[in-house]
């Protein structure tokens, strides 16, 4: 018998019994480094949002994650692309309820207000203060214009629903650019006053501007009782007197 038959007997032979290779294949390695990278950014987000991003060295966010230094740059070049990376995953964040196509059936006014949630907890998550302060940070040109570009995106998006609701008739408004200024406006300030050890969470602030952005000022007599805030049931209860749909 020749040597190669022999080879590939012996191969055959072993069948199930041969020892998986210790090395991961390429699609696990890739997957692996990725999450690894998302962990970098993350924490180099948290850092920026406690210290500021000029306060935050490297070597901060190398502690955070009981990493070395040089890790940090196996998935970044600098401290830069890890800021603009911060921003980006924000961003990409507060774009995704834009870049799926609606359900059958579902109004633009229900899209309109699972925006605003999906909007108001990202810029409330670690992620928020890099967004809101992008432009202040030194970014270089090349970045600036790619952060102009996705917000862009989010205000074509927030007009975009505007424009749908019109249509269906579940939204009024006669200046779209205007009114998506205001929400995208109020929805960054978040990132501004919002921290992680208030009483509200994330999802509770997000529920407070669906409220607002659909209610406005309306006198609260003619709030649907689903809508008003559990606080003002309250009161109005003591008071004896009644919202709209509900019995006094």
């Amino acid at each position: 018998m020749k040597a190669a038959d022999k080879q590939r007997l012996a191969r055959s032979e072993q069948g199930d019994t041969a020892e998986a290779s210790p090395w991961p294949v390429r699609q696990a390695r890739q997957h692996d480094r990725h999450v690894k990278r998302e962990a970098v950014i993350r924490a180099a987000a948290r850092a920026f949002n406690a210290h500021g991003y000029y306060n935050t060295s490297i070597d901060d966010i190398a502690a955070a994650l009981n990493v070395t230094k040089p890790t940090i740059y196996y998935y970044v070049a600098n401290k830069e692309q890890l800021l603009l990376e911060c921003i980006i995953t924000g961003l990409e964040r507060v774009l995704e309820p834009f870049r799926k196509p609606p359900s059958p059936g579902v109004t633009a006014r229900e899209r309109f207000n699972e925006m605003i949630r999906h909007y108001a907890q990202s810029i409330a998550s670690e992620y928020g203060w890099c967004m809101v302060r992008a432009e202040d940070l030194g970014l270089g040109s090349e970045s600036i214009a790619q952060i102009k570009k996705l917000k862009s995106e989010i205000d074509q998006g927030i007009r975009r629903l505007l424009e749908d609701g019109v249509r269906d008739g579940s939204i009024e408004t006669d200046d779209f650019k205007m009114t998506a200024f205001a929400l995208a406006g109020a929805l960054n300030w978040i990132a501004h006053w919002y921290r992680e050890n208030q009483s509200m969470t994330p999802a509770e602030i997000a529920e407070a501007f669906v409220r607002i952005f659909n209610l406005g000022l309306t006198p609260r007599t003619d709030v649907p009782r689903s809508m008003a805030p559990t606080g003002f049931r309250r009161r109005r209860a003591r008071r004896g007197g009644s919202i709209a749909g509900s019995k006094p």
